[in-house]
């Protein structure tokens, strides 16, 4: 039952627990924490490892530690890796959204893929309720992105979006607050960084870590050719002499590696519009397909997906916080969020 003393004493919260990045939303403050989803543990002998840092500082540690430290990303594709860590990954974002002493604990809302299976949902959930939540709720990304992005999940008209995260791609389709349709595919941002790595140690026999990847696919990456060319300047370690080596890679050349994590894309959203039903298809010709995630900001993903499907692409304002933001507007609609909550 709703308590409104236990709502004004807690600061409720909505987490978009990501493959690369969670984002905290405070309810009555907007986005109030955006870390990567990194965790740096010490190993102990004999006793559980200890956390060392969470979030930017875990991040710069990847590639970089002794033995002893592991800085490891806990929820791999999607689902939870380490159920441990994602536990002290929790309790350090909710710690940090309440940085002042609280009589109650916050109901919290968590973002997870529309593939997550039961098992991986009770972790979650315990997850969180170890980490200090009083009350959790599990939302569908693609619901939660499409509340974000300013769309009118109650109506009865076809809604189309496609959240190109870190871990997963998932594409729906939402009409009555219920998704009709959804596929998921586990290529989204970590499958581009990989086919980086894969591609530059094949052309140049070089190895690069994957913040170096990720770097190159923000700075000159792109999905379609129609583009002007721009370079790069790598730093890595050749394969061959085993000393580091610097090569200048070309937006041409990491477009040519994003092929195939790309295809894989818009495989997806075909396959998706292909089980829509045909009523809500005509909806979605004259609405379009919403773009959200960190993902979808690859220059020219837009251009191409409209090339393919022939439908309008539009992008949400802010594809980065969109599902952060939807999960964030639902604490403010208890109504809805029990509409739309995974059971």
């Amino acid at each position: 039952m709703f308590n409104p003393l236990a709502a004004f004493f807690s600061n409720d919260l909505a987490i978009d627990l990501g493959t690369a990045n969670t984002l905290v939303f405070a309810r009555g403050k907007g986005i109030v924490s955006s870390e990567p989803s990194v965790v740096a543990v010490m190993a102990q002998p004999g006793r559980s490892d200890r956390v060392l840092a969470v979030g930017h500082e875990a991040k710069e540690m990847l590639g970089r530690t002794p033995d002893t430290i592991r800085a490891v990303r806990p929820i791999k594709e999607g689902v939870i890796a380490d159920f441990e860590v994602t536990e002290a990954m929790l309790r350090y974002f909710i710690r940090k959204a309440h940085n002042r002493t609280r009589l109650v604990r916050p109901r919290v809302v968590i973002c997870v893929p529309p593939c997550i299976t039961s098992v991986e949902k009770r972790a979650v959930r315990e997850s969180a309720l170890s980490a200090g939540a009083r009350e959790v709720y599990l939302i569908e990304e693609p619901m939660a992105a499409a509340i974000g992005a300013g769309l009118d999940v109650t109506a009865a008209t076809g809604n189309m979006i496609v959240d190109i995260g870190g871990g997963t791609t998932d594409v729906a389709v939402i009409s009555l607050s219920g998704i009709v349709t959804s596929m998921s595919v586990r290529c989204a941002g970590d499958k581009m960084d990989e086919a980086i790595v894969q591609y530059v140690k094949r052309k140049y026999n070089m190895l690069i870590g994957e913040r170096t990847a990720e770097q190159i696919k923000v700075t000159i990456g792109t999905a379609s050719p129609h583009t002007k060319t721009a370079s790069m300047e790598i730093k890595g370690r050749d394969l061959v002499s085993g000393i580091p080596k610097v090569v200048v890679t070309s937006s041409e050349e990491v477009r040519e590696s994003l092929i195939e994590p790309v295809h894989s894309i818009v495989e997806v959203v075909l396959q998706t519009l292909e089980r829509t039903p045909p009523e809500l298809a005509a909806d979605i010709v004259d609405r379009g397909i919403m773009l959200v995630g960190g993902g979808s900001l690859l220059r020219n993903l837009d251009h191409l997906l409209r090339q393919e499907t022939k439908l309008p692409i539009l992008r949400g304002e802010d594809p980065f916080t969109a599902v952060a933001t939807g999960a964030g507007k639902l604490l403010d609609n208890l109504e809805l969020l029990r509409d739309v909550a995974m059971a």
